[in-house]
């Protein structure tokens, strides 16, 4: 059963990367009706492991909104075990990539019914349906993309250099390959276009939301409806809270700060929510002809994240 915008008043739509954007859907769901909510997922992260397609953000927020994620690594299921990597590195097997027993079973799972024919869109609904999360996921695509990595190593794909490498190599350049031919699904469309408002998520701007932009049609709702578009800045004093988004960003010629931040989805927010520890920069943000609100976007405390909630819905 394909999953439909929820038939409530408003709708508020977020582009969602992984962790970022999971604890601001948390946030949010306990603010308005979580029916209100639907998250538009990056997927050029996903990948083939083992036969198994694997889909970390989505996992993530489908985790973390179901009260199941493991907060201790930031990532899989709360109470793993290991036994089948553990094995599997016994033989010799590819066990960089850790998958835990509990979280197999949803690769599993996704797998079995992508092979019956089912859409990533479907499976998606089904996951979400059989964890109680109410918020709607809706994968930017159906469509194979990749998010890789030009770096003086050679060519990685993202798993590789984010896990395996530990993102401990410099890059280059960021290639999204098969966003151009990609199709926005028309779910996350309608979400897009019918929303009352459109929210960026303090996820990572080059691997997590950028890749959702390259897909033909994202990037062109955003910019048309740049004045209902809040984006919350993932950087804190010039830094990222989890993850390479400051070094990218310095890597790749832009300014790792949350001015570059502003500079880089130019033309595409009509507000920008920014830490306590950036106020200094409104000024200059105001003058790219943005609106600022100044709170703190911390969310390792449930309260901030509640205030940062709160300031997101205006």
């Amino acid at each position: 059963m394909l999953p439909t915008t929820p038939r409530v008043s408003k709708v508020i739509t977020v582009l969602s990367g992984g962790v970022g954007a999971a604890r601001l859907l948390r946030a949010l769901s306990q603010e308005i009706d979580p029916r209100e909510l639907v998250a538009v997922v990056n997927v050029g992260d996903d990948l083939v492991l083992h036969g198994l397609t694997i889909c970390p953000d989505l996992d993530t927020i489908t985790y973390t909104l179901a009260g199941l994620n493991n907060d201790e690594l930031g990532w899989g299921l709360r109470g793993e075990t290991w036994r089948v990597m553990e094995e599997l590195d016994a033989l010799g097997g590819e066990a960089w990539f850790r998958l835990g027993d509990r979280d197999l079973a949803t690769h599993l799972y996704r797998s079995q019914r992508l092979a019956d024919g089912a859409t990533k869109t479907e499976v998606t609904a089904e996951l979400c349906a059989r964890h109680g999360v109410r918020v709607t996921l809706l994968p930017v695509t159906n469509d194979a993309v990749a998010t890789e990595f030009v770096t003086d190593e050679g060519r990685m794909s993202f798993q590789e250099y984010f896990v395996g490498r530990r993102h401990d190599v410099v890059v280059r350049a960021i290639e999204v390959t098969g966003a151009a031919a990609a199709r926005v699904t028309k779910e996350a469309t309608a979400a897009l276009e019918g929303a009352t408002r459109l929210v960026i998520a303090p996820s990572n701007p080059l691997i997590s939301i950028d890749p959702m932009l390259q897909v033909p049609g994202v990037r062109e709702v955003l910019r048309a409806r740049r004045e209902d578009v809040v984006a919350v800045s993932p950087l804190v004093a010039g830094a990222a809270l989890k993850g390479p988004a400051d070094r990218l960003l310095c890597e790749l010629g832009h300014d790792a700060t949350t001015l570059g931040v502003v500079d880089f989805y130019e033309g595409l927010v009509g507000t920008w929510v920014i830490d306590e520890a950036d106020v200094e920069l409104s000024e200059a943000i105001t003058s790219r002809g943005v609106a600022v609100e100044v709170t703190t976007t911390i969310m390792a405390d449930p309260q901030n994240a509640r205030r940062l909630a709160k300031v997101v819905l205006g």
